[in-house]
């Protein structure tokens, strides 16, 4: 699964990066500490031209009543997306990309201490997972919302856990977006080979902590 990540890139070289166009309303970076339901930067394509946009991390089906009706689905497992009444449509209408500098997994020592890792690419570009989104409104309140599509961990990502996510390629961020016509479900698969990862300090077991050094290696 992703459920926490990191975000340090400035806005215009988001923009720059996937060529889109900023909204002026983007949360604000960076962001060492990023949790679900909180708003983060998403990438979509329309008419051939994309938007850097803000969405709230965590799923919300059009037929929740209030924001909190069911499960938080932050995660799309890409084995049942096409299939699940949640992401059904979204998967075939609305993807999205969702830009990461990394993010957080977590292992278990044999004292039971949780020991949290930081999962970043190789080459020190940033990430870009595949996504999913949907726009909820009921009795007034609305939220643009989306999940990270993820899929069986390979590679030493094993080691940390046995889910990760859909991590894209810049050569493949046409067919995912809708911009390269039909045939996006072939990239849902684990690209482990882009992964480095390092442990990092347990304070950001908290998703009230902040700062560069959540994301600086330790010991360990």
């Amino acid at each position: 699964m992703c459920g926490r990540m990191a975000i340090t890139l400035p806005h215009d070289t988001m923009a720059q990066m996937f060529e889109a166009t900023p909204a002026n309303d983007l949360p604000e970076v960076p962001n060492y500490n990023v949790c679900p339901t909180v708003q983060v930067h998403t990438v979509t394509a329309h008419e051939g031209n994309r938007r850097l946009r803000p969405m709230r991390w965590g799923f919300i089906p059009h037929w929740y009543k209030k924001p909190n009706d069911g499960p938080l689905l932050i995660n799309a497992r890409a084995e049942t997306v096409a299939e699940k009444p949640a992401f059904r449509a979204a998967v075939r209408e609305r993807r999205c990309l969702i830009p990461a500098s990394g993010f957080y997994e977590w292992t278990v020592d044999e004292a039971g201490n949780k020991l949290p890792w930081f999962i970043h690419r190789d080459d020190g570009d940033p990430l870009a997972f595949a996504g999913v989104w949907q726009d909820w409104e009921r009795d007034g309140e609305g939220f643009v919302t989306c999940a990270v599509v993820t899929t069986a961990a390979a590679g030493a990502m094993c080691d940390i856990h046995s889910r990760m996510p859909v991590i894209l390629e810049p050569a493949d961020w046409p067919l995912w977006l809708g911009e390269a016509g039909h045939g996006a479900a072939v990239l849902m698969k684990a690209n482990p080979d882009v992964l480095a990862f390092h442990r990092v300090d347990p304070k950001v077991n908290s998703n009230r902590a902040q700062g560069p050094e959540l994301i600086e290696p330790i010991e360990g």
